[in-house]
């Protein structure tokens, strides 16, 4: 399905647990749905303190368009100090093959 993206951040939490971020992520989440091809979020940690972002877009332009929209406008939020910033890796590239359970 080549006209979705994926996004993918990765990074280590500063001084606070998963819930914690979560909590303070609702100002993101509201953020991220007046965005232009927003499909959905999730936040998980597959190692204690290492969290992944994962968003799906209908496309990488509108996704990176996002990203660059919520540094500006959301960069007093207290979510990037949550973020040890020096850990950060941020991915998007178009979605090459897709599967699901369909009709």
């Amino acid at each position: 399905m080549k006209n979705q993206a994926i996004e993918l951040t990765t990074f280590r939490l500063n001084n606070c647990t998963i819930d914690q971020f979560i909590v303070a992520n609702k100002v993101v989440d509201a953020f991220l749905k007046r965005q232009k091809g927003f499909v959905s979020r999730s936040i998980f940690e597959l190692k204690k303190g290492i969290v992944h972002d994962l968003l799906v877009w209908r496309n990488a332009e509108d996704g990176t368009n996002a990203m660059h929209k919520l540094m500006t406008e959301l960069s007093d939020s207290i979510v990037h100090d949550l973020i040890d910033q020096n850990t950060v890796s941020w991915n998007i590239t178009p979605v090459e093959h897709f599967v699901n359970l369909g009709k």
